[in-house]
């Protein structure tokens, strides 16, 4: 007899065996009818908009539980173009030849990519995939080249997905158990954040400059703390943005510039990460 027996308490029922509970009733009209539904198994009452603060929440408790679960301390962010192939590849996203010359012209920042993912990863080895953990947007292009970086050395990487109309389907280099999916951009970007160790940005369109200045306002404000934001490619994004022109402008506070490093090379990139930890 166990200890609750022998006290009189009896536990209550798990959640999933009332699921079964719920469903091995008779077919009646009764048992049909949306309303017999339980709450948390109803589809069309999850998804109602009064149940938006729900769902909130449930995507950023859900990633939250499984990385705790897995130990997963810290992250390397990567952010680039989903468009953007690998050496060799095709310029799928190409509108016209100019596009198609520049994207297989861009194309070395995926083979870039990969190589800082594996840097990085091995970092990660150390301590047994618990910090420096790489973790990307889960789609093609320079989030495909991030978690392939990892996973040519063995190593676990995350992907956080979104759904999209276009440009989002896991790679096939992400960990399995640990490829999410997102409705909420918001919260989506949270988690990027919360275990940002470091963030490594690749040419890219609206998608990764959004993620950008997300990141630079929030170690602007205080709201995150001062990690390395490094930019691959020094011409691409000398001519995308102009924070010294900013800074003239004062719309930014001198040193503002300073919370970035540009890095044409994986190796520069991963010798600026190392400063700042004083790592090895």
């Amino acid at each position: 007899m166990t200890p609750e027996e022998e006290s009189g308490w009896t536990p209550l029922p798990h959640s999933g065996e009332d699921l079964e509970r719920a469903k091995a009733v008779p077919d009646t009209p009764q048992t049909r009818a949306p309303a017999y539904r339980l709450a948390w198994d109803d589809e069309d009452f999850m998804t109602r908009r009064e149940l938006r603060p729900v769902r909130l929440q449930l995507e950023l408790l859900k990633p939250d539980l499984i990385l705790a679960e897995r130990g997963i301390r810290s992250t390397v962010v990567l952010f680039g173009g989903a468009r953007i192939p690998e050496p060799g590849g095709e310029a799928w996203a190409a509108k016209n030849e100019t596009q198609k010359k520049n994207l297989l012209q861009n194309a070395k920042y995926y083979e870039e990519a990969r190589r800082f993912a594996r840097l990085c990863s091995e970092e990660s080895a150390k301590s047994y995939y618990r910090e420096f953990v790489v973790v990307t947007g889960g789609g093609p292009g320079v989030m495909e080249a991030g978690n392939r970086g990892a996973d040519d050395c063995g190593a676990p990487s995350i992907g956080l997905n979104i759904v999209l109309p276009h440009e989002q389907a896991p790679n096939l280099f992400v960990t399995p158990e640990l490829c999410f999916n997102f409705h909420y951009f918001a919260i989506r970007k949270m988690h990027f954040i919360m275990r940002a160790k470091v963030v490594a940005i690749f040419p890219g369109g609206f998608g990764t400059m959004d993620e950008l200045f997300e990141t630079l306002t929030l170690i602007q404000t205080g709201r995150m703390e001062r990690v390395p934001v490094i930019l691959f490619g020094k011409e691409f994004w000398s001519r995308a943005i102009d924070i010294d022109y900013l800074v003239e402008q004062g719309t930014v506070s001198p040193g503002d510039e300073n919370i970035i490093d540009y890095v044409d090379t994986a190796e520069e990139a991963w010798n600026i990460v190392k400063e700042f930890y004083s790592l090895p």
